[in-house]
C-alpha cells in the first residue's frame, strides 16, 4: 500500500519531469522536483511556520510566567498551558505535521534511490499514460540513454566517499557540504534568539553539582544543540550514498529556507512598512484635528463674557 498510495506517484511525478524536461537531465529533474514537491507541501509547511513563530513571540511571556511561578513546576506548568489556550496554540500540532510529511519524505528518499540504482525503475513504476510521455518510448528502446548526471558534471550515482579506498568524488562532496551548510540555516531561522540563555554543558555542569536543572531550559538548549546534530547526522549519511540524494536535500534545504524567509520575516517587513509609511491626507486631516482640540484650552467665563461686551461696542 506503502508503495502503491505514496511511492508509486513520488517516481511518476519525477519521471513526468525528467520526460518533458528539454534535454531530459536527471539532476535538473531532480531540482524541478524537489521545488514542485515543496511548492505542494507548502499549506502543511505554512501552518508548520506559523506555529513555530507563534512560539518564538511568546518567549518573553514564557519566561514572564517562570519568574511568578517561582520554582512550583505545577503553577508554571498550569499558567503557560493556560497562555497557549489564550493565544490558541497547539504546542503539538507542530508533532502531527511532522508525521504527516515522514511518509512523503520517505517517499522521496525511496522513488530517487531505486532509479539510481536500475534506471529500469523509470519504466517500472510509470503509470501507463506516462510511458508514451516525451523520451520514454525512446528510453524503454535503449536504457542506457539515461543521463543521470547535472548539467554532464556531477554523475549523480556516485557517492562522495568512494568505495574501497577510492579516495573522493569532490562534486559528490560539495553537494553533502551544500546540503548540511542549508540545513544549518534552515535550522537556525527557526530558532529563537536569547542572548540570556546557557548552554546545555553549563546547564549539566550546575545540574552535577547538586544545582536543579530547569526543563523549559533543558529544552532550550537541546533544541539549539540541534542546530549542529542535524546537519552533521545529514552529512554522515549522504556521504555514503548516491549524490542524487545530496542534490535533493541541498534543493529542499534552499527552498526551505526562501520559504521560512517568507514567513517568519513577513511580520517585520509589515512593522517597518507600517513605521515607514507615509499619511494620507485624510490621516493628516484627522491628526490635526485631534492635535487642536487637545492643544485647545477652553476659555473662561471672564474672557467669554468680555468678548461678548467687545461685540456689542461694535454693533453701537
Amino acid at each position: 500500500m506503502f508503495n502503491t498510495f505514496i511511492v508509486q506517484p513520488v517516481i511518476n511525478l519525477l519521471v513526468l519531469i525528467y520526460a518533458l524536461l528539454p534535454g531530459h537531465n536527471f539532476g535538473v529533474a531532480i531540482i524541478l522536483f524537489t521545488v514542485v514537491v515543496r511548492l505542494l507541501m507548502w499549506p502543511l509547511v505554512k501552518k508548520q511556520l506559523h506555529h513555530a513563530k507563534a512560539m518564538r513571540e511568546l518567549q518573553p511571556e514564557l519566561k514572564r510566567i517562570k519568574k511568578e511561578a517561582k520554582g512550583d513546576r505545577q503553577k508554571e506548568s498550569t499558567m503557560t498551558m493556560a497562555l497557549y489556550k489564550e493565544k490558541e496554540i497547539n504546542p503539538f500540532s507542530s508533532i502531527g505535521l511532522l508525521i504527516v510529511q515522514i511518509p512523503i519524505l520517505i517517499a522521496l528518499y525511496s522513488g530517487i534511490s531505486k532509479i539510481i540504482k536500475d534506471p529500469h525503475a523509470l519504466l517500472d513504476y510509470a503509470y501507463p499514460f506516462v510511458e508514451k510521455i516525451g523520451n520514454l518510448p525512446e528510453l524503454a528502446a535503449n536504457i542506457d540513454s539515461f543521463d543521470a548526471t547535472l548539467f554532464g558534471f556531477v554523475d549523480l550515482t556516485k557517492a562522495a566517499l568512494v568505495p574501497n579506498g577510492g579516495g573522493i568524488y569532490w562534486p559528490a562532496m560539495i553537494l553533502v557540504i551544500g546540503s548540511a551548510v542549508t540545513q544549518y540555516y534552515q535550522s537556525k531561522q527557526l530558532m529563537p534568539s536569547d542572548k540570556d540563555s546557557r548552554k546545555l554543558r553549563d546547564i549539566l555542569k550546575d545540574a552535577g553539582s547538586g544545582k536543579q536543572a530547569d526543563q523549559s531550559e533543558v529544552n532550550n538548549a537541546v533544541g539549539r544543540s540541534t542546530r549542529f546534530f542535524i546537519p552533521a547526522m545529514i552529512f554522515i549519511f549522504t556521504v555514503n550514498l548516491p549524490s542524487a540524494l545530496s542534490l535533493y536535500w541541498l534543493t529542499s534545504g534552499l527552498v526551505a529556507i526562501i520559504q521560512q524567509n517568507r514567513v517568519l520575516g513577513r511580520e517585520e517587513k509589515v512593522l517597518e512598512d507600517s513605521v515607514n509609511k507615509k499619511p494620507t491626507a485624510k490621516q493628516r486631516a484627522s491628526k490635526a484635528i485631534e492635535a487642536e482640540v487637545v492643544v485647545k484650552k477652553p476659555k473662561s467665563k471672564s474672557a467669554a463674557k468680555k468678548k461678548k461686551q467687545a461685540k456689542k461696542k461694535g454693533r453701537k
